[in-house]
């Protein structure tokens, strides 16, 4: 019988079909021949000069910029409605100078520079006066909304609005942390770890957990052990053992489910007011395998339905060995 399931953050239901479950093997993504080495625009620029450089790490702008800070912000009114430039920033995080499309295959000091440079860029961005929220994330593969271009890449974009999810999740700890006067995050590091079945993999500074009430098949929270609303102040200390849990959990995906398409995003805090989100929120990274696709009942009602229990994604996961290729 399949099982509703409640998301304790944002109060969103899923329903895991465990009767429609399919077996893990059975998810594969079909990954499409990407871009060589002669024709990847990344390859053919990796000299040019960008926004910021490091250690084979290059942040340019977009080329063709979602938002941009061409024009002043003006919120202003049209009827009831209410519009405004897109004002803000969309950057390009180009992962390393060789032509490698999955972060999984760099190495751990690559992927440390790499999330070293989100920080910075988020730091930077933070102190615009109109800049409420700034997101990296990573596309990985058609399906996930990237090109075929094989050029391992982020995005870092910076909005003048508090996006709806991020305002879910920030409600729902301040709740949350009201009556317990706890950080949810920490309370559910705390019984996952001591559970276990839907942990894959820890190390001194992180857990990665495939969440209760999981949307999407292998999905995914990179979450601190530690307490930190701020992903830029959170891993000052971390940033090693970060990379080290990146790389593992994506070897995993790579290894273990034959190199699917994925998402990940980096859920921080607002850059405005921090101080106000310290004792409440928690910095976190979701990553999602992009195996399924929403349909019209979840595009309709706001469930999900997740065809395998996050624990059964989550014990396959912690058997695949990841030392098999690397």
């Amino acid at each position: 019988m399949s099982l509703l399931r409640k998301d304790p953050i944002v109060g969103r239901w899923t329903i895991i079909a465990t009767e429609r479950a399919r077996r893990p093997a059975a998810f594969v993504d079909p990954q499409s021949t990407v871009t060589e080495r002669k024709d990847c625009s990344y390859c053919q620029d990796i000299d040019a000069p960008g926004v910021y450089e490091s250690h084979g790490v290059k942040v340019i702008n977009s080329s063709s910029p979602i938002l941009d800070d061409s024009k002043p912000f003006e919120r202003r009114g049209h009827g009831l409605y209410d519009v405004c430039h897109s004002y803000g920033s969309h950057e390009i995080v180009v992962e390393t100078r060789e032509h490698v499309a999955n972060m999984a295959d760099l190495s751990l000091d690559q992927i440390k520079t790499v999330m070293q440079t989100y920080a910075l860029r988020m730091q930077t961005h933070s102190k615009n006066p109109f800049i409420e929220y700034v997101l990296a994330y990573k596309n990985y593969g058609v399906a996930a909304g990237s090109r075929n271009i094989g050029h391992a890449r982020s995005q870092i974009m910076a909005v003048p609005v508090l996006p709806m999810r991020v305002k879910d999740k920030i409600s729902g700890a301040q709740k949350y942390f009201d009556y317990h006067e706890r950080c949810l995050f920490c309370d559910m590091v705390s019984q996952e770890i001591k559970n276990k079945e839907r942990v894959v993999v820890e190390n001194e500074h992180f857990v990665v957990i495939a969440p209760f009430a999981s949307r999407f098949p292998f999905e995914t929270w990179i979450l601190p052990k530690g307490h930190h609303c701020d992903f830029v102040e959170g891993i000052v200390d971390s940033a090693d053992s970060l990379a080290a849990i990146m790389k593992d959990i994506l070897l995993r995906f790579k290894i273990g489910l034959n190199d699917p398409a994925y998402n990940y995003m980096i859920q921080s805090s607002p850059v405005k007011n921090p101080s106000s989100f310290k004792e409440n929120y928690h910095w976190h990274i979701e990553v999602m395998p992009r195996l399924t696709r929403v349909a019209g009942f979840e595009r309709g009602t706001g469930f999900y339905t997740c065809p395998i229990p996050p624990e059964m994604s989550a014990s396959f996961l912690r058997e695949v060995d990841i030392h098999a290729r690397t």
